[in-house]
Formats: structure tokens, C-alpha cells, sequence
């Protein structure tokens, strides 16, 4: 884009919107992952805030790759490696790379109102397959949708691109903490999805306009899915791609999910106190206050060990979180021969393990 383009685009910009943090989506340079690479997966969690929902045959590995577009500032990208292909896409076949919004943090695209904003999506992609392509976006609060579709012209090659969404009068987000908003990236879809007639506009929903068109990227394990530099803004106008400190990105990320991991060198861990011979409590505080009481998910092998060696044992604790969403207690009754007051640690004893705190939409 020239020098001279970007400054128009930036002049028609709303007057009563700053462009800091007009890019809706977090981690949208495809930068945290404190979840690691998923193999094989179905449907689940990537990225961060991302989302792979999935009903049909295929399986998928999802990772941070550095295959980026050139000389676009981006260092990382999502990457869909089709593990187990989906050749035969069944009428009922949906996969989609998914991103949600709570509805308070929508409020300003004045969704059901008759000064309702239009919205602007941006984003860099190589797909193994040439072809339609679909995105739409799902009001879970009103059931309503509005879909669009983006031409791939050459197999496996980055390719730039920008779709405006219309504004929506009919039915306003929830102004809490909820999921209200979905976007779909379409990766195939069978006959309940596709046999209709796309939704361009919005309108309630109806599962068959919903990916009209949409070619099957899963067809194959050789194909690899990318995508990066994700932005959508109100208005008409893509601006620049609003990169930010990875500081500033994980922080947004740990909101939804705060991930504690595994160092086989056994050094650090989450401290405790023991208040009886055989049992101590410690407390994990979030960096974050999370958007909800989290759940706990805990893997692999740990160590709650006291000052006096032989309290040492490799039973897990048990972990509860808080009602408060900023941080969560930690419990063993495990030791054995330990002294009331002494200090302890809740210790890893593998790289693999990992508490994951999660309150995902």
C-alpha cells in the first residue's frame, strides 16, 4: 500500500474513533500460544482465542508457524495441518477456524440501533485450495447472520484480503460478559450449509446460506491452511494492521485463559504454608482478573515438597479457583512428616506439565 494511500485511508477514518485499539480482535498476529501446538484435534482451542469447531472427519494439528507473508511486519502465522483428511463431507460436515467476542466489548458497533456500524475484516491467508472461500458472522443473542466470500486465485501463496460487512439494525449484543458474537473461516461444509443462498445481508439464521460455495481445504493430509495479520474495525476503511507489544497481547489473552508451565529443572514453583503434619495450602494470583471463574485443567507429573525433605511427594495438588476470577488456591494433604509453619513449594517435575486456567467463551 502507498504512503499516499494510507494517509487517505487514515483521513476517512470516523473522526470520533482514535486509532488506538480499533482492531476488535486479540492476537490477530497470530503471536501467543500459551497453549502449544494441538495435534490431532477436532474442535478445540489453538492459539489464543482461537478456535477450531468441528464436526467432521478430519483431524488437524494447530500450531504458530513462521511462514508469513513478505515484508508485512508479521512473525507468526496460524497454521492448520490436515492430519486425517475429510474427502467425503457429509451433509451435516462443518469446520471452521472460529474467533468470540463478549457482547460488552462490541457495544460500540451499535448493533440494533438505526446508527449500527458497518464492519471492516482484513487478513492475509494461503490456502491449499483455489477457489470460494467463506466467512460469516453469528449472533448467538438474536440468531441472526451475515455472510461474505473471498476468492483464492493461486494454490499454497499468501494472499491480502479485505471484506466489508454490512451494519445491522435488527438486534442488539448483551452488554455483559457473554458470548453474543461469532466469526466463521470456513474450511468446509456439507449440503446443510452450502445448498442455499449466501446471506449477504443480515438477516435470522438459516444453516443453508450460511458457506455457500465454500471449497473443502481438508480434502488431503498434505494441506496446510495458514492465516495472520486478522483485523477488523468499524467502518469501510482497513487501516494499517495495528501491531502491538506481545506484553500488551498476552495480557488481553490471559483474560480467557492463564496457563502455569512445566520445568523439569524442578526450581520453581507456586510456594505454600503447612498447617498440619501432613498437609499445606498455597495461593496462585492471576496476572489478569479473568473474565469468569475459570476451570482447572492439570497435567503431568508434580512435587509438593516442605522444608523438611521428607515431606517430599509427587501426588498432585488439588486446585480450586477462586469466585473472584483473580487467582486460585492450591491444596495437598499428601505430605507426610512436615512441620506446622514451615514453607513449601508446589513443584514441577516435567517440561510437559502445565495447570491451564481457562474461562473461555
Amino acid at each position: 500500500m502507498s504512503r499516499a494511500r494510507t494517509f487517505a485511508d487514515l483521513a476517512t477514518a470516523s473522526e470520533t474513533e482514535t486509532l488506538a485499539n480499533r482492531n476488535l480482535i486479540i492476537n490477530g498476529a497470530m503471536d501467543v500460544i500459551q497453549r502449544g501446538t494441538q495435534t490431532t484435534i477436532q474442535t478445540g482451542f489453538t492459539l489464543d482465542r482461537w478456535f477450531i469447531l468441528s464436526n467432521s472427519d478430519a483431524r488437524l494439528t494447530v500450531s504458530k508457524d513462521t511462514n508469513v507473508p513478505t515484508g508485512q511486519g508479521f512473525l507468526g502465522s496460524l497454521k492448520i495441518d490436515v492430519t486425517t483428511a475429510d474427502t467425503s463431507v457429509a451433509a451435516s460436515h462443518i469446520t471452521s477456524l472460529l474467533y468470540q467476542w463478549e457482547g460488552q466489548d462490541l457495544q460500540q458497533l451499535r448493533k440494533g440501533t438505526s446508527s449500527a456500524k458497518k464492519l471492516t475484516l482484513q487478513f492475509w491467508v494461503s490456502s491449499p485450495k483455489t477457489g470460494i472461500h467463506t466467512l460469516h458472522f453469528y449472533d448467538l443473542s438474536n440468531a441472526r447472520i451475515v455472510a461474505a466470500t473471498y476468492t483464492i486465485d493461486v494454490a499454497d501463496t499468501w494472499q491480502y484480503v479485505k471484506v466489508t460487512f454490512p451494519a445491522d439494525t435488527t438486534g442488539a449484543l448483551a452488554n455483559d460478559n457473554t458470548e453474543e458474537l461469532r466469526l466463521y473461516f470456513g474450511l468446509n461444509a456439507g449440503s446443510n450449509y452450502t445448498s442455499g443462498t449466501l446471506q449477504t445481508t443480515w438477516a435470522s439464521n438459516n444453516n443453508a446460506n450460511r458457506m455457500v460455495g465454500q471449497v473443502n481445504t481438508l480434502d488431503d493430509a498434505a494441506n496446510n491452511f495458514y492465516i495472520t495479520g486478522v483485523q477488523m474495525e468499524l467502518g469501510e476503511v482497513a487501516t494499517p494492521f495495528e501491531f502491538e507489544k506481545h506484553a500488551d497481547t498476552l495480557a488481553k489473552c490471559q483474560r480467557y485463559m492463564f496457563s502455569l508451565n512445566g520445568d523439569n529443572g524442578d526450581y520453581w514453583g507456586v510456594p505454600f504454608s503447612v498447617y498440619t503434619s501432613t498437609s499445606g495450602e498455597g495461593t496462585i494470583r492471576f496476572p489478569q482478573a479473568m473474565r469468569a471463574k475459570p476451570s482447572v485443567t492439570m497435567s503431568g507429573t508434580w512435587n509438593v515438597k516442605a522444608n523438611d525433605d521428607s515431606a517430599d511427594t509427587t501426588t498432585a495438588p488439588t486446585i480450586y479457583a477462586t469466585d473472584d476470577f483473580l487467582g486460585a488456591n492450591l491444596y495437598s494433604n499428601a505430605i507426610s512428616s512436615a512441620t506446622v509453619g514451615q514453607a513449601g513449594s508446589f513443584r514441577w517435575k516435567a517440561d510437559s506439565s502445565y495447570i491451564h486456567f481457562s474461562a473461555e467463551l
